[in-house]
């Protein structure tokens, strides 16, 4: 839809001479994406046990929506959109059954190329790709942890080892939905490995050495900044840093988002120029190079298939439609691979363009009868059309929101190109010519300094957390439907639905954070440590092992909860350390296994095998504690040891670990 079409769609019928519009224009590429995209979605949440009347809101308002808002492409539409609703669900189906083909766990040779590697624990994690299990082919990848420091990209390795399957996501397992979005199938942590040669791609060759050309001539903290800022592979930064850029909003510049990909192409299109209409063609080619290098990310693909679409339209002479873009890009990455629609990056990479196609414009209007400056109001606009879709999406993966995302995102956004097109250029001379790696290397490294110096000095932690959208998330989306420009609705109407929205809204986050009476337990991990906090609305109890830190429990508390703690628990061999650390945090007392300590805050330090707090009974068991809540005995173990005598076993996770407990049922948050 052009500028006058959303505006002419904001205009009731009668005032253009009784001249009735579609609610919606029929485009055939976005109602086969959406109707893709929620046969997907709601097949995996039925198949994996995740279901909730909520998910089939938008499905149902969507269809409606088209039945009654068109005249004589109604049907036609209705059918795309169930047709290829029922192509998801068969294509999800297909994958699932993939993914659980294959070799069976056990003991097996094993030879791979690694993809991605990052420094670990003295130690790296990698993902291998072309792997082969006693000499048989297999699909998939693995991850694999090897105790060694000295593996790149491209390794060609081979090992020995007990290989375990990676389980179907169910009941909402966020760590299966990684793995599964991923099509990670397998894992292993072999004690020896044997680097038996390099790959011949030329696209993990590179990665490989650039990783080499920037930890040998940079600082090892600016070194992971421009290796994620190059690659996308964040997991070399320092975590502290790491933290801030997430808590600022800003994580998405260290993941080759699509903003990466359009930067480059903008770059390349402005080089090529001389071209004249054949210039997007290099300009894709190399768009879709850097692509190859950061491993097809969901976000990289997005942008390159629509950076395509713009380009062959403008070869073409033809029209260019955004959101026709958008859905061509949606409908190519689900089908190839379904399970995306699990993965945060898709959702946030597909919520963000949308959220500009749908709001955006009529935000820009809006601001410009405030008289700002028009690229004021149109980058204000983007800005905040982008908030509106990411938001659920962030809440519901990450826990909290942040504060500082919109004007962090003023700065940053601007400022990446000035940041990133030198890097590129410098880090790939220094990869052609080493002798003057360092020399080349310098620009980048005094701008990846400032911006280290600059997080380290300030305080973006502030965020918006210790709720749950729920089904919140549900009405989120629809009222995002119902609102935008592009649903030509009367001044009324939408009066009616945004009042009515907002009170549905309002009552479902009461419903989910106030009158809710189960129990919530959430993971956090930093570096080696863990910690997880159980919530009820009464109580709430911080278990943390003998290897978290003050400032990372701290941290956590600051994004996940406000007031005093009940009680925090000590796990682990290192009681000392432990209660330590407990003793500063606000509780009104320190649980231990054996013993009593006194802690520096005059905090009360109770030994014994059992306590309790309200409904909360807890029991020490090895190097773990036992909870009994709503019916469910769980336990929670930061160590190695096996799961046992347990309904749902925590162990460690990486923040993003949720789980509600009402009624004996365990669902995700």
């Amino acid at each position: 839809m052009s500028e006058e079409e959303a505006k002419e769609g904001a205009v009731p019928a009668r005032s253009r001479g009784h001249v009735r519009l579609p609610r919606i224009n029929f485009r055939p590429l976005l109602f086969a994406a959406l109707g893709l995209m929620m046969g997907v979605f709601l097949y995996l949440r039925i198949a994996f046990g995740g279901f909730a009347f909520s998910d089939a809101l938008f499905f149902a308002a969507f269809l409606a929506l088209t039945l009654l808002g068109f005249r004589k492409s109604a049907l036609v539409a209705a059918a795309v959109f169930l047709l290829f609703a029922g192509l998801g669900a068969l294509l999800a189906h297909a994958e699932a059954r993939r993914f659980t083909a294959g070799m069976p766990a056990g003991e097996y040779a094993v030879t791979g190329t690694v993809q991605t590697a990052a420094l670990r624990y003295g130690g790296t994690e990698a993902t291998l790709i072309s792997l082969t299990l006693d000499g048989t082919p297999v699909a998939g990848k693995m991850t694999v942890t090897l105790a060694s420091e000295d593996v790149r990209p491209a390794d060609q390795i081979t090992f020995t080892a007990a290989v375990t399957r990676s389980p179907l996501p169910a009941s909402g397992d966020p760590a299966a939905e990684r793995s599964y979005a991923a099509n990670v199938r397998y894992a292993a942590a072999p004690a020896h490995f044997i680097r038996e040669g390099r790959s011949g791609d030329p696209f993990l060759r590179l990665n490989a050495a650039l990783y080499d050309a920037l930890y040998t001539h940079l600082e090892t903290d600016e070194a992971g900044v421009a290796y994620a800022l190059l690659t996308g592979n964040s997991r070399g930064m320092d975590a502290s840093f790491l933290a801030e850029t997430r808590t600022g909003g800003i994580a998405h510049a260290f993941a080759v988002s699509g903003l990466h990909i359009g930067i480059l192409y903008a770059a390349a299109m402005l080089v090529f120029r001389p071209l004249g209409r054949w210039a997007f063609l290099p300009a894709v080619a190399l768009a879709g190079c850097y692509s190859a290098l950061c491993a097809f990310t969901v976000s990289s693909v997005r942008a390159l298939l629509m950076c395509a679409v713009l380009g062959g339209s403008r070869f073409l002479g033809v029209k260019y439609d955004f959101v026709s873009s958008i859905s061509l890009a949606g409908l190519v990455t689900l089908a190839v691979s379904p399970a995306q629609v699990l993965s945060v990056s898709f959702l946030l990479s597909y919520g963000a363009v949308l959220g500009l196609a749908l709001f955006s414009g009529g935000f820009a209007r809006g601001l410009k009868k405030l008289r700002l400056p028009a690229f004021l109001a149109s980058y204000l606009s983007a800005s905040a059309a982008v908030q509106l879709f990411t938001f659920p999406v962030m809440a519901e993966a990450f826990g909290y929101v942040s504060v500082w995302g919109t004007l962090l995102n003023f700065f940053v956004i601007p400022a990446l190109p000035v940041l990133f097109l030198p890097l590129v250029v410098c880090a790939l001379l220094a990869v052609l010519i080493p002798p003057a790696a360092s020399v080349f290397l310098l620009l980048p490294d005094g701008m990846l300094a400032a911006l280290l110096y600059l997080f380290s000095a300030a305080d973006f932690s502030a965020v918006l957390a210790g709720f749950c959208l729920g089904a919140g998330a549900a009405v989120w989306m629809l009222a995002m439907l119902f609102l935008c420009g592009r649903v030509r609705l009367g001044r009324i109407a939408r009066a009616v639905a945004a009042g009515v929205l907002a009170l549905a809204f309002a009552a479902v986050m009461v419903w989910e954070n106030a009158v809710f009476t189960g129990c919530k337990i959430v993971v956090y991990e930093h570096g080696q440590g863990t910690c997880a906090l159980i919530r009820t609305r009464e109580d709430a109890v911080l278990v943390i092992d003998d290897d978290i830190s003050l400032s990372a429990c701290r941290d956590f508390l600051n994004r996940s909860y406000g007031g005093e703690l009940s009680a925090v628990a000590v796990v682990g061999e290192d009681l000392v350390r432990g209660i330590n650390t407990a003793a500063f945090l606000p509780a009104r007392e320190v649980r231990v296994r054996t013993g009593q300590h006194t802690g520096f805050r005059q905090t009360p330090v109770l030994g014994g095998a059992n306590f309790a707090c309200g409904n909360l009974a807890f029991a020490y068991e090895g190097e773990g504690l036992l909870l009994f809540a709503e019916g469910v005995l769980v336990r929670l173990d930061f160590s190695e040891a096996p799961p046992h005598g347990a309904q749902l076993f925590v162990q460690t996770g990486d923040g993003g670990l949720k789980y509600l407990l009402k009624d004996g049922i365990i669902k995700q948050i």
